[in-house]
């Protein structure tokens, strides 16, 4: 799948907005990404979660890491096309943890799935997380990259697409962008 596919896909599910939009990263843009219209739609999730297992499917991956909640239905898709087992996390009190009686086998082969990177926070929290119970992370893969920087975690990082979409700290925000009332959408507890 291109990058324009991907892009389509997004713009079909309704998934890319315009306006003033606190991050969860806490950082101000103008382009939101709601990931919650591409994944509750069944074909353009399959789509993705297709797509971003392909690369993987050769390497013996075992398991399918995302962070709640976005990452709980892609990790799900992602190891229905690798077959095999997917699990999440979550941030409780601020820190990422594994419950709900999730295990994690020694040695596993592991494929961290993100939605949507933005500083790539999350991502570095869920390798944290796996580096204390020896598993081989094998690589990560998110649907959109909006960094728009190059992101180095140590591992292999692929991107479905890279979205060149500005953010701002909030002692840098735009005046124009400023007169636009705040919108917080959906957020992860941090």
């Amino acid at each position: 799948m291109k990058s324009n596919e991907v892009m389509d896909l997004l713009k079909w599910t309704g998934a890319i907005m315009k306006g003033h939009f606190k991050l969860t990263s806490g950082r101000h843009s103008d382009t939101y990404i709601e990931k919650f219209r591409l994944l509750e739609n069944p074909i353009a999730l399959d789509k993705i979660c297709l797509e971003m297992s392909n690369e993987f499917k050769s390497q013996n991956i075992n398991l399918v890491v995302g962070a709640a909640i976005g990452g709980i239905l892609l990790s799900g898709g992602v190891g229905k096309h690798i077959n095999c087992k997917h699990i999440f996390s979550e941030r409780i009190n601020g820190e990422m943890q594994f419950r709900r009686g999730f295990t994690v086998e020694k040695n596993a082969n592991v494929l961290i799935v993100e939605d949507i990177v933005t500083t790539g926070g999350s991502i570095i929290e869920l390798i944290n997380l796996l580096s204390n119970l020896n598993v081989n992370i094998k690589g990560i893969v998110c649907l959109v990259d909006r960094s728009n920087k190059k992101l180095d975690f140590g591992f292999p990082f692929n991107s479905l697409l890279k979205l060149d979409v500005k953010s701002w700290d909030k002692s840098n925000i735009p005046d124009w962008l400023d007169k636009i009332e705040i919108t917080k959408p959906g957020s992860t507890g941090k």
